[in-house]
């Protein structure tokens, strides 16, 4: 295998993002994502924990948390860290977001938040979270991680709610190896979340060493040939040994650590998102003709915005008819290096790791999701043949 696509359309880092250099990070990101000035912090998970924490003391007596039943599980772990019980709600059939109704049945005078989650670049009814958590009298955190840029109502995602969270991480549309941004456009409660990031995130000198380190292995690696060493061969030993959870990267350790991003990844942060806006139109663009084209197979959803939305496209979430076809396009694509995966191994109650954090649920709509979908990267490095190359297959696989 001499090339490995990315199965998500990262931006790529240039060597000048990697210099050294002034100005503030915060205010620069604030500018180019039309954000209140975000608060950075180690990761995706790390926000979302400190998020947790901070909610907390705004309304003590509190203590459960509900989420999709089908998202990352680092937000189960998040909730956990955060000593806050876990209630999983069903999504709508077909879809990742959250079902209403069971939403409605699950908010009560115990819930503190809900977590409604923006996956894959695609936009969440958040205004229908809002409507529920507000008569319950609990908050909204928007999970954000997989959709920086993406924007419902004329504004960036993240702000229906109460705060919202992105992820920085390897492979997202702005990365510095590791890390997040917490918004929040209410003042009194950006406050407290920058005080409590400044109390649970410390400096962490050898940690961030470290993460500077990754990063640069990430800007040498991020491309269609560093990638087969970085993330090509330790995904096809995963799935030569049929660990699916593995293979996706998706065992972490049980405790979120967090530390304060130092300046030099900051710098990076700042310097690559002035191209960020400009890389994300063009994905649309891209993302155009060949959604019409994967939409056009007999049998296959491709997951759209609602109007009025406009999500980014680091994916194409695709559903396909039953889990037994899913399989078959998995089997002939996921190691051909076309940048084809799933979103997560599976729905949040069947990840053997999580048992003593996630509650067994009966959520069919979200296992229905975990074994019928997978993903399309749209990543720019994709070529008409490799596209061409996965529409046939899925085709094959459907016949």
């Amino acid at each position: 295998m001499l090339r490995e696509l990315p199965p998500t359309a990262g931006l790529p880092l240039q060597a000048g993002d990697l210099l050294p250099g002034g100005g503030t990070t915060a205010d620069t990101l604030a500018a180019v994502l039309d954000l209140p000035r975000p608060i950075v912090a180690s990761s995706g998970a790390a926000a979302l924990w400190i998020l947790l924490e901070t909610l907390k003391d705004q309304r003590p007596g509190r203590g459960s948390v509900v989420v999709p039943a089908f998202t990352c599980p680092l937000v189960a772990l998040a909730v956990a860290q955060a000593g806050l019980r876990l209630r999983l709600c069903d999504t709508r059939p077909g879809h990742f977001d959250l079902d209403l109704e069971q939403l409605r049945a699950h908010c009560d005078g115990d819930t503190l938040a809900v977590i409604t989650t923006h996956l894959g670049g695609r936009v969440a009814d958040a205004a229908g979270a809002v409507a529920i958590a507000r008569a319950a009298g609990a908050y909204v955190v928007e999970d954000a991680a997989q959709a920086l840029g993406a924007r419902s109502a004329g504004r960036s995602v993240g702000l229906a709610g109460d705060a919202g969270f992105f992820s920085l991480g390897a492979g997202k549309g702005l990365s510095i190896f590791a890390g997040g941004l917490i918004v929040a456009a209410d003042a009194p409660l950006h406050a407290a979340l920058l005080q409590r990031a400044a109390l649970l995130a410390p400096p962490r000198p050898l940690r961030e060493a470290w993460r500077c380190l990754q990063l640069l292995g990430l800007a040498l690696l991020y491309n269609p040939r560093g990638l087969v060493p970085a993330y090509g061969s330790p995904l096809r030993r995963g799935l030569a040994g049929g660990d699916v959870i593995g293979a996706l990267s998706e065992r972490f350790a049980p405790r979120i650590e967090a530390h304060r991003v130092g300046g030099w990844r900051l710098g990076v942060a700042r310097r690559a998102a002035r191209r960020l806006g400009g890389f994300l139109d063009a994905g649309r663009d891209r993302a155009r003709s060949r959604r019409e084209r994967l939409a056009a197979i007999p049998g296959v959803t491709v997951l759209d915005d609602a109007p009025g939305d406009e999500g980014t496209w680091p994916v194409f979430l695709v559903l396909l008819p039953d889990e037994a076809r899913r399989d078959r396009a998995l089997a002939a694509l996921w190691r051909a290096g076309l940048g084809v995966s799933r979103a997560f191994a599976c729905a949040l109650p069947d990840y053997p790791e999580l048992a003593a954090v996630v509650p067994q649920s009966d959520v069919p709509n979200a296992r229905d999701f975990a074994a019928r979908s997978l993903t399309v990267s749209n990543t720019h490095w994709m070529t008409e043949r490799d596209f061409a190359r996965i529409l046939g297959t899925i085709r094959g696989a459907l016949a």
